[in-house]
């Protein structure tokens, strides 16, 4: 296990329920959260900037808050939410550190830096902990030395500042590889992510749900004490809810939720936006915590 400083377990316990299952609301997407405001009078291509941070402000206000932590990005939404006080002082801040999609090499998909963003940075825009994003598949680990010395470099890094690291992994498709061939190896690319990443140092782990309890247990064994949570990846509430107890029963840490939360809960209008969110959003992150700490409570 990659041992947590006293720093980084500070700001784990911020990103946690009081049982200690990690829950945190995902809110760092961009052209997918314009994409669900399907009432916007010229489409997901005409929301501005403006009104897409407005978004993530009542996002923030009536769902985020609720939840011990919630993920945002410095493009839109910071520092806006912490100098104008929506984010409330008990509500942990992790920064995404990733750009909106991704370059293409050798066929390999490979993630983006925001502009300007270092683990100094996430501490100047308030938060307690960084997410980055990388796209590996580890079944090519020659060709993926990159993203590992990548991995490696900015957990130093962000240790070096004090800030707490989450890494996320995405796993993907590639071009010639056929559905079925994909389906066959998917657990073992995101219990091989699993592994590659924490023998490049990774202290916390986002990941894509295995497919099964089996897998998740294998992923928990790939993970080698390092906490993990299981992402939405935008499936439906219901879906993800089985998932996440699979999941947490069979090792996992808890949940990074965005879409499985909020996918029908936003809109052009605040005022829709605000009753959308506390009647069908914030009753399931409720019950995603009940679940997590109940399964976090029977597991000790």
């Amino acid at each position: 296990m990659n041992e947590l400083t006293t720093l980084e377990r500070r700001a784990l316990a911020k990103i946690s329920t009081p049982a200690g299952g990690m829950l945190i609301v995902a809110a760092d997407q961009r052209n997918g959260m314009k994409a669900v405001m399907k009432d916007a009078p010229n489409g997901a291509e005409g929301i501005s900037r403006d009104e897409l941070a407005d978004a993530k402000s009542d996002l923030l206000k009536h769902l985020g808050n609720a939840a011990p932590a919630i993920l945002l990005d410095p493009s839109t939404a910071l520092p806006r939410v912490v100098d104008d006080g929506t984010l409330d002082s008990d509500t942990g801040l992790v920064v995404a550190m990733d750009e909106s999609g991704f370059a293409v090499e050798n066929g390999l998909k490979r993630t983006r830096y925001v502009e300007g963003m270092t683990p100094r940075k996430v501490r100047e825009l308030g938060g307690d902990a960084a997410k980055m994003l990388w796209y590996l598949r580890a079944d090519r680990r020659d060709d993926e030395k990159v993203v590992l010395d990548d991995i490696a470099r900015l957990t130093a890094e962000c240790a070096a500042e004090g800030v707490l690291l989450i890494v996320e992994i995405l796993t993907y498709q590639l071009e010639d590889e056929s559905d079925e061939d994909y389906a066959d190896v998917f657990p073992s690319l995101i219990s091989g992510a699993a592994e590659l990443s924490v023998a490049a140092g990774a202290k916390v782990l986002k990941l894509q749900y295995a497919g099964s309890a089996e897998a998740a247990a294998a992923v928990t064994e790939a993970a080698a004490g390092v906490p993990w949570a299981v992402l939405s990846a935008g499936v439906d509430h219901a879906t993800f809810v089985d998932q996440v107890r699979t999941a947490v029963v069979n090792g996992a840490r808890g949940a990074m939720a965005g879409r499985s939360l909020w996918k029908d809960s936003l809109s052009i209008s605040s005022e829709k936006r605000e009753e959308l969110l506390t009647t069908k959003a914030v009753p399931r992150l409720k019950e995603l915590a009940a679940i997590i700490d109940e399964v976090l409570a029977n597991r000790e």
